[in-house]
This record gives structure tokens, C-alpha cells and sequence, in this order.
């Protein structure tokens, strides 16, 4: 698949043995790029999230909630926002590249 800008990039999925999982990991250039959990509402930064992240910390993690209200960057670099606050950072981020 391509982004707006043509570059090609997959959508996948985490899931482990251990149970961690993420809910979109964003690949460009066979390289994790972003990493994508939702939640309903705030809450503390996802195991599965945080083992990403530092596995590959190029790539930028962002932790969603919909009715959270919480914005704020983890110790890790993970950034935890509500929708609002996260859609213009987000896009920010996307436009630059990885």
C-alpha cells in the first residue's frame, strides 16, 4: 500500500508468545516506522508498546485513548494523547518521515 505521499508502507499488527501485542504497526522500508495503541480511555503505557519501543527506538509509539484526557511523553519517548491533542501531532510526525 502507499501513503498519500506514494512511499510504500504495510499496516500490520503485533502479537507475541508472551501475550504483548500492539494494535498497528506501521512499516516503511521493511523497518517499523510507527507504533499505534488504542485504548477506551487513559491508561498506564501498554507492556506491549513499551517492548516495541525499546526493541526499535527509531520508530515513533503513540499510545491513543478516546475519552482519556491525559496528554504526556513517557520516560520511554511514548507519547500519550486523546484523540484531540493527537491527530495534529501525529500528522505532524507522518509528514516529516521516518
Amino acid at each position: 500500500m502507499q501513503d498519500a505521499e506514494g512511499r510504500d508502507v504495510e499496516l500490520r499488527y503485533f502479537r507475541d508468545v508472551d501475550g504483548r501485542e500492539v494494535d498497528f504497526v506501521v512499516v516503511e522500508g521493511r523497518q517499523p516506522a510507527h507504533f499505534i495503541e488504542c485504548k477506551w480511555a487513559d491508561a498506564p503505557i501498554d507492556r506491549g508498546l513499551r517492548y516495541l519501543q525499546l526493541r526499535f527506538p527509531a520508530a515513533e509509539a503513540w499510545q491513543l485513548s478516546a475519552v482519556g484526557t491525559k496528554d504526556f511523553l513517557s520516560p520511554e519517548g511514548i507519547r500519550a494523547s486523546p484523540p484531540s491533542s493527537s491527530c495534529i501531532a501525529f500528522h505532524r510526525v507522518c509528514s516529516e518521515g521516518s
